[in-house]
């Protein structure tokens, strides 16, 4: 049950009310995302997203989770390219008008390292029990930047 929503522009819901490391965890997740996504632009590189957001997220001593990453969305959900959220800048696929992909940071107070339940091969915890927070839009190139398809 979702019972309180906090803040008037971060648009974020929580479990109960959230702990001051909660809050600031989402909060430094959610602003990763949209500085992902202003990477989102013909020229750059997948590479070029992953390393701003890691770049943003290394002072606040958060761990950016290395087993999932962002997706291209197409025939399939989960398509080509992998979009890591640390990196390079300038490696990885170029980024072309017309492509469709997701950006999806998962930002842990601890570890970066994570478990995939055993017993439906989705649910998933940090290794080391820490708080995590994810955020996600998916978002299509234009010739001028990207259009959020999921704001």
């Amino acid at each position: 049950i979702l019972d309180g929503y906090y803040g008037d522009t971060s648009r974020m819901y929580f479990a109960g009310k959230p702990s001051i490391e909660a809050k600031r965890l989402c909060d430094v997740t959610k602003e990763a995302l949209n500085i992902g996504i202003q990477q989102a632009k013909p020229g750059n590189t997948i590479g070029d997203i992953g390393y701003a957001i890691e770049q943003y997220v290394k002072p606040f001593h958060y761990s950016l989770v290395r087993d999932f990453c962002g997706h291209g969305t197409g025939k399939i959900f989960h398509d080509e390219p992998n979009v890591p959220h640390f990196g390079r800048r300038g490696e990885g696929p170029i980024i072309k008008e017309g492509m469709v992909f997701t950006i999806e940071p998962m930002v842990n107070v601890g570890s970066w390292q994570v478990n995939v339940s055993k017993f439906d091969g989705w649910t998933t915890t940090t290794k080391d029990k820490s708080l995590s927070a994810q955020y996600e839009h998916t978002l299509g190139i234009t010739s001028t930047g990207c259009e959020i398809f999921t704001a």
